[in-house]
């Protein structure tokens, strides 16, 4: 059992970190994951029925404006022209999302232009005087009352399992509305799908003679080689699972939400016409549906078949897959127990998603794990610096 570098987790920072650690400095990495498959949440496969790829955790758009990040996923693939649009179903209509003129004319009944469109808002959102107490009424003073209770309100409350004027105010800071008929999701300078789809491109992360992927392997499990106990203070750890589980919940679970899925096939060659429908009413129960043969129009998917998943959410358990942190401020004290505790651990880093207890698009986590190669790891390797402040 040898490495230079142990890695918990096999997510795009994880395979960023083994990636530059085994082709720049030519370091023996060894990776570990308890899933079946390298990727993490990314990982896509192909439904055998139909060859149709889908995203088995839901659906990922590779969307970014950091140049650098757009020039290091470039070595391992290529990505098509595909841009996101979403749009939401409310009352038996579809209306196009993120808020823009189309929506807003469309919900009126009106031909607005953008002045008028935004003096209708600005009118709509003055009805909130006071300081917002809730979320219903920041997100109130944003944008009104009418598109709050259409597109917001009944899609939050499924989103949190949680009456919004329940959640603290804090929870959005912005809801974007667009005065023009652009209804591109992202405004990112690049934007588009991995052409052979997301488990090619990481398998090309993790391909190198210096990197070794072992799966299902838990660091917590003491039956298998590279634990915890038999690790720490003996190899440096690059670590991304949850940072509460590693220090065994000392200062008590960090609480997350979780998504659920229901996948299945349809005899039809396309069910809704686009990738990501919202579904805004609580009468429904899901959140959204995809559909993932719209993500790959240039591919040639069977025209009389079709792959649609069906999204739940709700606050996760302890045995939950973790997906979006709450972020509530008894979680924010706790966390900030949890790195005070990190920064005792001997030559651990934690990043990623899970261990640094925020969300990150993916384009995130890359450029994370690139500044903790340049600013930690590299420094450490080849000049013999410490591995401090733990990337908490």
């Amino acid at each position: 059992m040898t490495a230079d570098l142990l890695i918990v987790g096999s997510g795009f920072f994880g395979l960023t970190i083994a990636d530059r650690c085994a082709r720049e400095l030519g370091l023996k990495v060894q990776i570990i994951d308890r899933r079946d498959h390298l990727g993490g949440n990314a990982y896509s496969e192909i439904e055998p029925e139909t060859g149709i790829e889908v995203h088995r955790y839901g659906a990922h758009l590779f969307h970014t404006s950091n140049q650098r990040v757009w020039e290091y996923v470039n070595r391992f693939t290529t990505f098509t022209s595909y841009q996101h649009r979403v749009y939401t179903t409310y009352r038996g209509e579809v209306f196009p999302m993120p808020i823009n003129l189309g929506t807003i004319n469309q919900f009126q009944r009106a031909a607005y232009s953008p002045d008028e469109a935004r003096a209708w808002v600005a009118e709509q959102a003055a009805m909130i005087t006071h300081e917002p107490a809730n979320l219903e009424e920041k997100a109130i003073s944003l944008i009104g009352e009418p598109l709050y209770e259409a597109f917001i309100k009944g899609y939050t409350a499924k989103q949190w399992q949680t009456d919004p004027r329940e959640l603290g105010a804090d929870i959005i800071s912005r809801l974007p509305v667009r005065y023009t008929y652009d209804n591109r999701y992202f405004s990112d300078t690049y934007e588009g799908l991995p052409t052979d789809g997301y488990t090619a491109w990481l398998e090309r992360m993790a391909d190198h003679e210096n990197i070794t992927v072992t799966l299902e392997a838990d660091f917590f499990d003491e039956s298998q080689p590279w634990h915890k106990a038999a690790t720490v203070g003996r190899v440096p750890i690059v670590y991304t699972g949850p940072v509460d589980r590693y220090f065994d919940f000392a200062h008590g679970d960090l609480s997350w939400r979780t998504l659920d899925f229901e996948t299945e096939i349809l005899p039809t060659g396309d069910f809704q016409g686009t990738t990501v429908m919202n579904y805004a009413d609580t009468d429904i129960a899901y959140t959204r549906i995809h559909e993932f043969r719209h993500f790959h129009p240039e591919r040639d998917y069977p025209s009389d078949k079709t792959v649609i998943m069906r999204e739940f959410s709700r606050f996760a358990g302890t045995a939950d897959e973790p997906y979006y942190p709450v972020n509530t401020p008894q979680d924010r004290e706790r966390l900030l127990a949890y790195r005070q505790l990190a920064r005792n651990e001997k030559d651990v880093l934690f990043g990623g998603r899970l261990g640094t207890y925020q969300y990150l698009d993916m384009h995130m986590a890359i450029g994370a794990a690139l500044s903790m190669y340049d600013n930690k790891l590299a420094p450490h390797f080849r000049d013999g610096a410490a591995l401090d402040d733990h990337g908490l």
